[in-house]
Parts: structure tokens; sequence; C-alpha cells
């Protein structure tokens, strides 16, 4: 989703090969406030710091200068409200697949098309609650 990609899109853009420990952070952490993303960042900094490794530092730091210029509570409320329609579509997407199963009478494909609705409608409420939770 497109909440996902946020902080990593970030050090992506600055240039920063993430390393698999901030992308299992980042996944644990998909819709986090800009204050933690700064947060994030900051202790990835200290740990580049202490290891020597200016290479990623240098991409720690041009990620933070990205999060502090582009990072807003708003933009966060923007991309909450795109997941809300993308899982909207998704839901969408899978009524249709349901439909079509349905159409066919294959009992074994109507019932995975039926747990991949609820897995989707599933999703869309959880960023309906994140988007509410904005407000």
């Amino acid at each position: 989703m497109i909440r996902q990609a946020t902080l990593l899109g970030l050090l992506l853009a600055a240039g920063l090969h993430a390393t698999p420990l901030l992308a299992a952070e980042a996944d644990a952490d998909v819709d986090v406030d800009c204050p933690t993303k700064r947060q994030i960042l900051q202790e990835k900094i200290e740990t580049a710091r202490a290891q020597g490794n200016s290479q990623e530092l240098d991409g720690l730091h041009r990620a933070l200068g990205n999060v502090e210029a582009h990072c807003d509570e708003a933009s966060l409320h923007r991309q909450r409200l795109a997941g809300v329609e993308e899982a909207r579509q998704e839901v969408q997407r899978r009524e249709m697949d349901l439909r079509d199963a349905m159409g066919k009478g294959d009992q074994e494909k109507i019932a995975k098309r039926q747990a991949k609705l609820a897995e989707a409608r599933s999703e869309l409420e959880q960023a309906e609650a994140e988007a509410r939770a904005d407000q």
C-alpha cells in the first residue's frame, strides 16, 4: 500500500540503501506520524555513527532532511485517505472475482474468493479507522 512505502520511499529518495532491519521496522510501523519517523531516523543515525558507517550515515542524514522538509500531518492524512480509496478499489475487485466464481459454480474458487474478500474488507476497515483517527 501507499502508506507502507512512506518511510522507505523517503529513505530511497535520499539515496539510502535501506537495511533489512530498517525495512522490517518500517513495515511494523506502517502508519507512523512525523515525529516517530524522525525518531526512527535519529536512532539509525546514532547506530550508523557508532558503527562508523559513513555511507549509511550520509543517506540517513539526507532522509532525515527529507522527512523534516516534506513530512507533515496534512500529507500523512492525504496518504491515509489515498489508502482508503485503494482499499475500496480492492474490495470492489474482490467482489467481482467472487461474482465470477459464483457464476462458474466452482465451490473451491468461491471459498478462496470469499476469504480474499473478507481480507480486503478487513484492510478497508483498518484504513478507514486510521483515516478517522486523524480527525
